[in-house]
This record gives structure tokens, C-alpha cells and sequence, in this order.
């Protein structure tokens, strides 16, 4: 069964962080919320349960809706802003994807007199995971497996969040065991909605990604977005993991 929120450790830490859930993550990668949880909890910090913020609205605006991408990003906002007031350090995203476009808010909502002020703080204070994570003294608490790992950077978080290398030097500091992967910068394929609307360029894209990323023979392929996770994984190929998952399953007991 999927994990629930119910899986996750309590709220017992003095520090505590917000989560974006998603809107697709949760039904297609539900391990991958709850693992960044059980983690951030070993280090100290507690993830406050936020269910009123919902979709990040980065489809809608993509997709020529962005009046409904502008509102939930409103409802985000509304939702987490007596939470930011009252000590949280940080709103934390697991899907890169969603990351790129939080941190856009203050951006987007400039000319929203209700919202301008606001939206610039939630931006500032949205944090990829691997930016949280690599100030924190993981090496205490993880035991790397001897596995061979490749790491697929999504567009998302290395061209839009300026974040390329990132989970590469994390998990190198962890111990892990990272194949060379050639053509790092190149896109999966995934894009947002880009696998629905142009499937067949989607796939030629995705198997060109897996071959670059199979050529060191890993056991595992990890990513940072849950649309690359998807489109890669689907291929039937190398598992394809978020790479929290990985830390999850090498925390020390």
C-alpha cells in the first residue's frame, strides 16, 4: 500500500520545515515524500502537515491556464503563510518541477498588490531538498550502500534552479558509488506535459537519456523530478528511484 500520512514521524522538533504533497507525485511516486520525512526527522527537523496547499499550478500556467496556475499558487500561499509566520524555515519540494515554479511566485504575482510581498518571501524561502540536505550532517546518520548509482539531473533543477551537480556531490559525500554519465545536460523527454502532447519525440528523447545513463552499468538510476522518474522508469529498464529514496534506505539504525 502507498505510504499515508500516517507513516511519517510525528511533529517533535524545535525545527520544523513545510512540504509541498504535489499533485502527481503523491499517486505516482508516494514513497518519495515520505522518505525526505523519515530523513529530515533523523536530522533534527520535523515536516509540518499543511493539507490546504495543493497542485504548485506550474500545468495549468503551462499549459495556457495561467489565471488557475496564478490561483493555486494564491492558495499555496494562503496556506502556508501562518506557518512561515510562526517559525518554519523553509517550504521544502521533492519535484524539482514544482520547485523551479515556487520559487517563480514572487515573480509571477509582482503585480498582485494582495500578493506581491508575500509571493517574494515564499519564493526566497523555497528550498530544493538537496539544498536543505547539504547543509546538514547526513554522514552521521547514513551508511552508503555498495551500489552503483547514475544520477539523471532534470532540466528543472540543473538549467531552471542553477542546482546541476548537486545531488551528485551530495551522495559522493555519502559514499555512494556514481557511474559517469555523459551528456549530463541533456532533457529526458518528460518536460512537463511534453511525453502527452508529442509522445513519440518524448520517447526517442527518453531511450537516448537511458542509453547515456545505462552506459556505466549502474543498479539503480536516481532523479530529482517525479516526471523524469516516471518517463524514465516507464521504459521498463534500470529502476529509476528518486534519490531521497536511496538516503532513506542507508539510514544507520
Amino acid at each position: 500500500p502507498a505510504p499515508s500520512h500516517s507513516d511519517r514521524p510525528p511533529l517533535r522538533h524545535g525545527r520544523r520545515v513545510l512540504m509541498l504533497e504535489g499533485c502527481v507525485q503523491p499517486g505516482l511516486s508516494p514513497n518519495t515524500n515520505t522518505s525526505a520525512a523519515r530523513v529530515l526527522d533523523r536530522l533534527g527537523i520535523s515536516v509540518i502537515p499543511c493539507a490546504q496547499a495543493g497542485c504548485c499550478g506550474a500545468l495549468d500556467y503551462h499549459l495556457d491556464a495561467q489565471a488557475t496556475g496564478l490561483d493555486r499558487a494564491r492558495q499555496n500561499i494562503d496556506a502556508w503563510w501562518p506557518h512561515l509566520e510562526h517559525g518554519a524555515e523553509a517550504i521544502v519540494q521533492t519535484a524539482s518541477g514544482c520547485g523551479a515554479f515556487i520559487k517563480d511566485y514572487g515573480h509571477l504575482l509582482e503585480h498582485d498588490p494582495a500578493y506581491a510581498a508575500k509571493a517574494k518571501q515564499v519564493s526566497e524561502r523555497a528550498l530544493d531538498l538537496v539544498q536543505v540536505l547539504g547543509n546538514e550532517p547526513l554522514e552521521q546518520i547514513c551508511a552508503a550502500r555498495n551500489q552503483r548509482i547514475a544520477v539523471h539531473c532534470p532540466c528543472t533543477l540543473q538549467h531552471a534552479q542553477k542546482l546541476g551537480g548537486s545531488i551528485e556531490a551530495l551522495l559522493t559525500r555519502l559514499g555512494f558509488n556514481l557511474t559517469e554519465v555523459p551528456d549530463g545536460h541533456l532533457c529526458c523527454g518528460s518536460a512537463g506535459t511534453y511525453s502527452l502532447t508529442q509522445p513519440a519525440l518524448a520517447r526517442q528523447l527518453r531511450d537516448n537519456r537511458l542509453n547515456a545513463l545505462e552506459s556505466g552499468q549502474p543498479e539503480m538510476i536516481v532523479t530529482a523530478n517525479v516526471g523524469c522518474q516516471n518517463h524514465l522508469d516507464g521504459a521498463g529498464r534500470t529502476p529509476v528511484r528518486h534519490w531521497i529514496e536511496l538516503v532513506d534506505q542507508s539510514l544507520a539504525e
